[in-house]
C-alpha cells in the first residue's frame, strides 16, 4: 500500500486547495481535511472527492468510504507555515511542556521571526493582565484557531 498522505499530496497539486490533515477512521473511513485561503466551498470538496476517488482506486489505497471536508472554524494548526498563515488571529494553544504550572493557553498568535521560525502568544492571565509567551512550534502538542463567534446576528 501507498503511503496515502504523500498519494493525496500529489493528487491535489493542480488544485488550489492546501492538504490539512488524512485521517483513517473505524469502519474504514479515510478523512481528507482541506482548506483555501477564502474558504472551502461544497464544489471543492466535491472535485476533490472525484480526483481522490480514481487516485486511491489506481495506488491501491484501502477504504471503504471517502469523507473530504473543511477543517471548521477551530482549524488545527500543525505546520510552520500554518503559524505564519493565521498569525494576528486567537488561537488555543497546548504546549508539551508547562510555562509557570500550566500548558494551554488562549490568545493572540504573533510571528516575531520567519527563519528561524518563532512566535510569540499575547494572552491574559488570571488577574487580567496581558502576558507574551514566547515559543517555537517545537514547544507546540497541538494548537488550533478559537474564534469568537456571534450568534446573536441583525436585531429587528
Amino acid at each position: 500500500m501507498a503511503d496515502i498522505l504523500t498519494v493525496t499530496r500529489q493528487a491535489l497539486l493542480g488544485f488550489d486547495v492546501e492538504l490539512v490533515d488524512v485521517e483513517r477512521a473505524p469502519m474504514g473511513v479515510l478523512r481528507v481535511t482541506i482548506d483555501r485561503p477564502n474558504g472551502v466551498r461544497i464544489e471543492d470538496c466535491e472535485q476533490v472527492s472525484r480526483q481522490l476517488s480514481h487516485v486511491f482506486d489506481v495506488e491501491g489505497v484501502d477504504y471503504r468510504r471517502l469523507e473530504v471536508s473543511s477543517p471548521g472554524v477551530d482549524r488545527p494548526l500543525r505546520r510552520p507555515a500554518d503559524f505564519v498563515r493565521f498569525a494576528g488571529q486567537r488561537i488555543e494553544l497546548r504546549l508539551h511542556e508547562p510555562v509557570e504550572s500550566r500548558k494551554t493557553f488562549v490568545g493572540l498568535l504573533h510571528l516575531e521571526s520567519e527563519d528561524p521560525a518563532r512566535f510569540s502568544l499575547h494572552w491574559q492571565d488570571d488577574a487580567g493582565q496581558q502576558r507574551v509567551l514566547p515559543f517555537s512550534c517545537d514547544d507546540v502538542d497541538r494548537a488550533r484557531l478559537d474564534p469568537i463567534l456571534d450568534f446573536k446576528g441583525k436585531k429587528r
